[in-house]
């Protein structure tokens, strides 16, 4: 186009006025063009610019209507400088087009979210041994790609999201998504969504970085990023209820030893509920404990590292524990192997051609649902109501701030970070350096009819 073009005098109306009927180009670049077309009625615009895909040489594109009587704003017609931004536009979204299409299907939300789901689904199945869907994968579904009827849940249509482009992605686009997610949605639910939608639409940038604008990125960013509190007082993570006492601990531990024993658990339930109650650690890193993680001679445990997070963190963490502890975990090492999983549980199948379950052998603690049940038997029992698994986690984060443990030691024996500690514990770490505070406490008002002379100021 740049050797052939041959531009014209169209940039005003006083001179496009002078042209005959006719077509007159102005170029845009190298390869595109505004053009003017003059008839008996008037004039329109039009963009025209070279095709680097298949079929034509050339793509064109309708503009608008021509501006003929001044070079003013007016409704409906557009001067050159108008129809010279409007033609720029559309060359651009033209060719962002093809270079999308260019390697392969063309790149959605839909399918970052797809990918990434699958992702998801695949690891965790992985890490259990069973194929499951992922907690990801259920919200995203429920949330972004919409999922059929499901026995008791309702069809959930696709999101408006799920059909952009990737490379028209706009940052309002994300916050319209955010704006219509259901005001009853937990917050940290809706965290826990907005993590994964960016996850997924960070990954297909990773992958697919030559095909999609540098700028998504910060699209991304900045449509999902974390909204400011609008209230002047930090919301903790654990309410009062959920710190417990030593003798209430102690009370939970009773209790499940209790309805250990009623419901045939061998002991099971109960040696969970102890390690909970002991390291404070999340249900999913106990559960993979091995019977070497068990060290008698140093009285401690070795807790698994979480998998939250990126990676980079050390494999485990010793966690000291007391000889009652070590001593409720002997018979689930007593003559077993280091590599064998520490806390299993008996497995159970149905009965062929019965309504009647029998044990079909033992296996590892697998979900944090097969806890619910008998947990709510043990809270009952031990009269906290209230008391969730994780207040377990809550109270021993809180006895350790409590001994004037170091933050940095507390978070790291939880596998967590001392800014999530001082968020979410603040008021609990101020507990605990209460008695420190005072004893910098030095009297300053003097007592009526003291001895103490006043000294006099400078002048």
């Amino acid at each position: 186009m740049a050797k052939t073009l041959k531009e014209a005098p169209i940039t005003t109306a006083s001179a496009r006025s002078k042209l005959p009927a006719g077509e007159y180009a102005r170029r845009l670049d190298a390869d595109a063009a505004i053009w003017y077309r003059r008839g008996k009625r008037g004039g329109v615009w039009f963009a025209r610019w070279r095709n680097w895909g298949e079929g034509a040489n050339y793509l064109q594109s309708p503009v608008g209507p021509a501006n003929d009587v001044n070079d003013k704003s007016t409704d409906g017609l557009l001067t050159f400088a108008q129809a010279e931004t409007n033609a720029r536009q559309i060359v651009a979204k033209a060719r962002q087009d093809a270079k999308a299409a260019g390697a392969g299907p063309v790149l959605t939300v839909r399918l970052a979210v797809e990918t990434y789901v699958a992702e998801r689904d695949a690891r965790d199945s992985r890490r259990k041994g069973r194929t499951v869907r992922s907690d990801a994968g259920q919200r995203l579904r429920r949330y972004v790609l919409g999922q059929d009827k499901r026995g008791n849940q309702e069809a959930v249509p696709e999101e408006a999201l799920a059909t952009v482009t990737l490379h028209m992605l706009k940052e309002s686009d994300l916050l319209t998504w955010r704006g219509g997610l259901p005001q009853e949605l937990k917050g940290s639910t809706e965290q826990r969504l907005i993590n994964d939608l960016k996850a997924a639409l960070n990954g297909a940038y990773s992958t697919h970085r030559e095909r999609l604008d540098p700028t998504l990125p910060a699209i991304i960013k900045h449509g999902l990023k974390a909204e400011k509190s609008d209230s002047d007082d930090a919301v903790p993570l654990a309410r009062d209820n959920q710190i417990l006492t030593a003798a209430q601990v102690g009370t939970v531990i009773s209790a499940a030893r209790e309805i250990d024993a009623e419901q045939d658990w061998d002991g099971d339930l109960y040696r969970f509920v102890v390690v909970l109650a002991a390291t404070g650690a999340r249900f999913s890193q106990i559960a993979r404990m091995k019977v070497g993680d068990v060290q008698r001679a140093q009285g401690r445990l070795i807790i698994p590292s979480s998998r939250k997070g990126r990676g980079g963190k050390i494999a485990s963490v010793p966690y000291p524990v007391g000889k009652d502890v070590l001593d409720a975990l002997l018979p689930a090492t007593a003559g077993r192997m280091d590599g064998e999983t520490l806390l299993e549980r008996w497995r159970s199948k149905q009965v062929a051609g019965t309504i009647g379950w029998e044990r079909a052998g033992r296996a590892g603690w697998q979900s944090p649902s097969e806890l619910q049940r008998p947990w709510n038997d043990v809270r009952q029992r031990a009269g906290m109501p209230a008391v969730i698994p994780y207040g377990l986690r809550h109270s021993s984060i809180v006895r350790g701030i409590r001994a004037n443990l170091p933050i940095r030691l507390v978070a790291a024996l939880h596998d967590t970070s001392v800014p999530m500690i001082e968020r979410h514990y603040g008021r609990w770490i101020v507990d605990g350096l209460e008695d420190l505070a005072a004893a910098a406490v030095v009297p300053l008002v003097p007592q009526e009819g003291s001895n103490i002379v006043q000294m006099g100021g400078q002048r």
